[in-house]
């Protein structure tokens, strides 16, 4: 009897247990699934893990709603993100990815996600054009960065540098769909791209590839890698002397972006780097509040790290996070000063159309500026700072502000641009500091400077190529002055006369072919 009481009991209490509980959630909460890929080994990986949980718990503070993250990790082996990627949506099945911040990352996904409808928000700063019209389920989330090339290129135009080397990591289309940019930037300020060099992504020395540079006379070199293999070329850089005097370096955003974690060692091969960085307000509340709480977390969760600054990484993360969450669980967050709660929308109901588009009619002030899509993608940035290795770190030297220039303030009443990086201040340059660099070498004895004389000129007086004894004598006046502005240069300059039997057309034409 005794016994039968007990089952009795238990039997019903775990009924109330059931129904207390069941009414407890349906009454405060609505569960839905967040996915996430990272590279867990990065530093950047790490901002973005913090600064997305920060995102979820800030949201969960401020609504009925509680998101569940589930995050994957990348490694070395591209299959990896595949796979993480079917687990987020077959097995935990996920309404939204966030992350894949590099391009290959994110092509080895979106054909899943876009077939089972599952909008991918990615980190990556370049995606191409084409990839957005094929994949409609695939959202870049954050702002686009191909108005730093003009930035770049007003960077270069300030010094007249007529040539230029562009060095990228050979790794996908990503890359190509920037590259317009830049030239078109360069050619505004009168410039060109004299060597493309791409990069192995996984390479073991870089030495071949900087030694064909080194032959050559283009001492400006822009550089568009990730910061892994841009550490590499500039430790190989430095040992083979190619930061020296008369060397330019600049690098954008994928690099300078990383400047404010690297250790002295590293950052102290890139002494006298310009870099281009991504510009975002830290001012305000919004701002002081989020940095605060992510140094704290960033601290508890990664002990191991120096720098507890919050980089662009950390706020693309989480205003990515809360645009996802917005348009899942409804529209109100954490910068809502009502305090009435907003209608619950569970995102199991919302097909992935719906949610897609919800997605992309977010329009909120984030930590990384307006958040608001304008044909299915962010506004390009239009403001960058500029950056200069010096020593064992880096200073701010201003900024670059699209249709205005430069200027050592941001946008405010005492703003003064100009178009000439000159209004900066000094540049501490590679090899000799204060010195503009040439940005070109030197023609050398063993490499001079080859100068094609007609064979058969129209008018002896300027040009005349005599034999005797066996040699070539070159005379004429143009001859004379060549001479004589040589003699009056300061620095020696290797020359040597070659005669040519063609027509003018083709001997202008050998400079084009580099003869």
């Amino acid at each position: 009897m005794n016994s039968f009481i007990l089952l009795w009991l238990t039997y019903h209490l775990s009924l109330s247990s059931k129904a207390l509980g069941d009414g407890k959630e349906n009454s405060t909460k609505v569960n839905f699934s967040i996915g996430a890929i990272v590279d867990y080994s990065s530093r950047t990986g790490k901002e973005e893990t913090t600064a997305m949980k920060m995102a979820i718990h800030d949201y969960f503070n401020y609504t009925e709603n509680k998101p569940v993250l589930h995050i994957q990790g990348t490694g070395k082996d591209p299959t990896q993100t595949t796979v993480a990627a079917m687990d987020l949506i077959n097995k935990k099945q996920v309404r939204v990815i966030l992350g894949l911040r590099k391009w290959y990352e994110v092509a080895l996904t979106v054909e899943l996600s876009d077939r089972e409808k599952v909008p991918v928000l990615s980190f990556a700063d370049t995606i191409p054009h084409w990839a957005l019209k094929r994949w409609p389920f695939l959202v870049q989330a954050t702002h686009q960065q191909y108005k730093q090339m003009s930035a770049v290129a007003a960077m270069v135009g300030t010094w007249r540098w007529r040539m230029v080397n562009f060095i990228y990591e050979d790794t996908d289309s990503a890359t190509f769909s920037i590259l317009p940019h830049l030239i078109d930037a360069l050619h505004q300020v009168g410039t060109g791209i004299e060597n493309l060099v791409p990069l192995p992504p996984l390479a073991s020395s870089l030495y071949d590839d900087l030694e064909k540079l080194k032959r050559k006379q283009c001492r400006v070199f822009i550089v568009h890698t990730s910061l892994s293999l841009a550490k590499q070329l500039f430790l190989e850089a430095k040992k083979m002397g190619m930061m020296e005097k008369d060397t330019v370096w600049i690098t954008t955003t994928s690099i300078s972006d990383h400047f404010y974690f690297l250790n002295s060692t590293v950052i102290s091969t890139m002494e006298g780097v310009l870099g281009v960085k991504t510009y975002y307000p830290q001012t305000g509340t919004q701002f002081q509040d989020f940095n605060s709480r992510f140094r704290s977390r960033f601290h508890l969760e990664h002990p191991e790290e120096v720098s507890l600054i919050p980089g662009i990484s950390a706020l693309q993360a989480y205003d990515a996070t809360r645009a996802a969450l917005l348009a899942m669980g409804g529209r109100k967050d954490v910068n809502t000063t009502s305090n009435s709660k907003d209608k619950k929308e569970n995102s199991s109901t919302l097909h992935g159309q719906e949610l897609l588009q919800k997605i992309l009619k977010n329009d909120f002030k984030g930590l990384t500026g307006e958040y608001h899509f304008t044909d299915d993608v962010l506004a390009a940035s239009n403001t960058f700072q500029i950056v200069n290795v010096v020593g064992k770190s880096y200073r701010g030297m201003g900024f670059w502000s699209e249709g205005l220039g430069f200027s050592k303030t941001i946008l405010n009443e005492k703003s003064i641009f100009n178009m000439s990086m000159e209004i900066l201040g000094q540049v501490l340059w590679p090899g000799t500091p204060r010195d503009v660099p040439r940005g070109w070498a030197l023609p050398t004895t063993e490499n001079p400077l080859i100068i094609g004389v007609p064979e058969n000129p129209t008018f002896n007086q300027f040009v005349n190529i005599r034999y005797v004894g066996g040699k070539q004598t070159f005379n004429g006046y143009s001859i004379e002055v060549f001479k004589a502005v040589v003699s009056s240069l300061k620095y020696h300059l290797p020359y040597e006369f070659v005669p040519y039997n063609g027509t003018y057309d083709s001997l202008v034409q050998q400079i084009y072919h580099k003869v």
